[in-house]
């Protein structure tokens, strides 16, 4: 899990070429921890030394995830064989993001698309 999640951040603004399921969900899932871990500490170290601006990591955390989250998810879309713009699907309420949903869930293709080789492990 930890070597799909740093390979996220590695490959940050990599928007070419395929991401397995395993690759996109592993980020997801270590995302939501670290942010989980950082939501929770840091909002229990600033209700006791009310420092707002120890609030400011969680948010910088954000800020550093969103472009890593962006491509994988991108790259994810690229392996069940769709362009990057189904990505702005998630932007319609409700509907959109179980298409979405739907979509990251899916099976890659296991032969070469127009965005390269299937991706392995």
């Amino acid at each position: 899990m930890v070597s799909y999640y740093k390979d996220a951040f590695r490959h940050y603004a990599d928007f070419q070429g395929r991401a397995n399921r395993p690759a996109y969900w592993y980020f997801a899932l270590g995302n939501f921890i670290v942010a989980f871990v950082l939501g929770f500490v840091l909002g229990f170290i600033g209700g006791l030394i009310h420092a707002p601006s120890i609030t400011d990591l969680a948010y910088l955390y954000s800020l550093a995830a969103l472009l890593p989250g962006i491509a994988v998810g991108v790259r994810r879309l690229h392996d069940t064989g769709r362009s990057a713009w189904w990505l702005l699907i998630g932007l319609i309420p409700l509907v959109g993001s179980i298409v979405l949903l739907v979509f990251l869930c899916l099976r890659g293709q296991e032969t070469a698309n127009r965005w390269g080789e299937p991706a392995r492990l």
